[in-house]
């Protein structure tokens, strides 16, 4: 039986009135002795209500007064007192960055870092806040509190607070917010550390080669009911591992980076070539249309590359090799590989060559966009032209020099490695 409510009166006392009495400074009984702040908001139809946290009526009425003016501001520059909460103005945001993707402005991969970045952000600042109670210097140590849940480099904590500022700008420009930009502690970027990417040594990538051919055999895969296709889970997760095999490979041989390889298409795969290398061996070279639209420069660009056979055999196992399907396409359909699955195989790889899952999120990055970085080095290492080397991997000659050439004084310890190549298993041989 619900208990009926009594009616205890009047709570509130000593009340004053502020701003000609627009608004009101008082206590309740249930904050003890703290003043309270109250204005009503006539264009919203609410009252609204917030602790000055001070007991001193002094400080009170003066914070009030501070707090009631900047009411009147936000209600006369057409924002809302009751506005959007955190998490709506990111999904605002993010819908008006979508735009940008189909309008070919950005990729689809930058659209699903941006996310990533703001899911660190509403962590931190609470899903539910109110875009209205922050002020420029509230996350002003965002950087620790962003450490505190999850190390991250300096440049990577740059990007995600850039980008947070540009959605700040974006509310700004809506009347969301009455600030255009965060003030964050500052970064700062040694000039070694611009650019810089975490890659795989000789010997690693020697290990994951190796580590790769077990993990593409029955060895270790339990058997399991069949599914409804016609595979069996066993010949289902066989056929993606084998995948996953050529994308390391076709990776590092392409330098092409994680968007532009997983959105390509086999209409891209132009033609595949048989040519001898420099020692007489028979390699097979690959020539690829890496589309704009999924460039994070947005500019086209035609590669030819070793890596032939990899594409050769991934597209006698796919069922879908239409010009329009892609070529890193999940094992029964023509969508994309998702990123899920991408993200459980190279936890286990590394796992298989001995790098543990904290060492990878913290000590070193190495990540799939590391295979990039990785055949870069190699081709640097080797004494490949700076200028060929941009055009392949479709960047600028002053990011290689500022990212890669450190690699030259391991280069001149090595410099036997000057006429390597890479044989067909992705191996470093002279």
């Amino acid at each position: 039986m619900r208990t009926k409510r009594v009616n205890k009166g009047n709570n509130l006392h000593s009340q004053h009135d502020i701003l000609d009495g627009l608004a009101q400074v008082f206590k309740v009984k249930q904050s003890g002795e703290v003043f309270q702040f109250r204005m009503y908001v006539k264009d919203e139809g609410k009252h609204y209500r917030k602790s000055l946290k001070t007991r001193d009526l002094d400080t009170a009425l003066e914070r009030g007064r501070e707090m009631g003016m900047k009411i009147l501001t936000d209600v006369k520059r057409g924002a809302k007192v009751f506005g959007l909460t955190f998490e709506d103005a990111v999904d605002l945001y993010l819908e008006d960055r979508q735009k940008d993707v189909d309008g070919k402005l950005i990729t689809q991969g930058r659209h699903y870092t941006m996310q990533n970045q703001l899911k660190w952000f509403l962590d931190i600042v609470g899903r539910n806040t109110k875009v209205s109670e922050h002020e420029r210097n509230t996350i002003f140590n965002y950087r620790r509190k962003r450490n505190a849940i999850n190390q991250i480099t300096d440049v990577t904590m740059r990007n995600e607070q850039s980008t947070i500022n540009h959605m700040m700008k974006f509310l700004y420009r809506k009347n969301i917010s009455h600030f255009e930009t965060y003030d964050f502690q500052k970064v700062v970027i040694r000039q070694d550390d611009v650019g810089k990417r975490d890659t795989f040594t000789m010997k690693e990538y020697d290990k994951l080669i190796k580590f790769m051919r077990t993990y593409t055999t029955n060895k270790g895969i339990e058997k399991k009911s069949d599914r409804s296709n016609s595979f069996s889970d066993d010949e289902f997760e066989l056929l993606e591992r084998q995948l996953i095999r050529d994308y390391v490979l076709i990776s590092s041989n392409t330098c092409m980076r994680v968007g532009e390889l997983r959105q390509l298409k086999w209409g891209d795969v132009k033609k595949i070539e048989t040519a001898k290398d420099e020692k007489g061996k028979t390699q097979k070279l690959v020539h690829i249309n890496v589309r704009a639209e999924t460039s994070k420069v947005r500019n086209s660009r035609k590669i030819i590359v070793r890596g032939g056979e990899y594409f050769e055999r991934l597209k006698d196992r796919q069922q879908y090799t239409e010009k329009d399907d892609f070529v890193f396409s999940s094992v029964n359909g023509t969508s994309q590989l998702s990123a899920q699955k991408f993200a459980k195989h190279w936890k286990e790889l590394m796992n298989g060559i001995g790098i543990s899952h904290d060492e990878w999120k913290t000590d070193r990055n190495l990540t799939w966009y590391s295979l990039r970085h990785f055949g870069i080095t190699m081709r640097i290492m080797s004494g490949v032209n700076v200028v060929d080397l941009s055009k392949l991997a479709g960047t600028s000659i002053g990011h290689i020099e500022n990212t890669y050439l450190k690699y030259r004084e391991e280069q001149m310890k090595t410099s036997a490695l000057k006429t390597f190549s890479i044989n067909k298993q992705g191996l470093v041989e002279v």
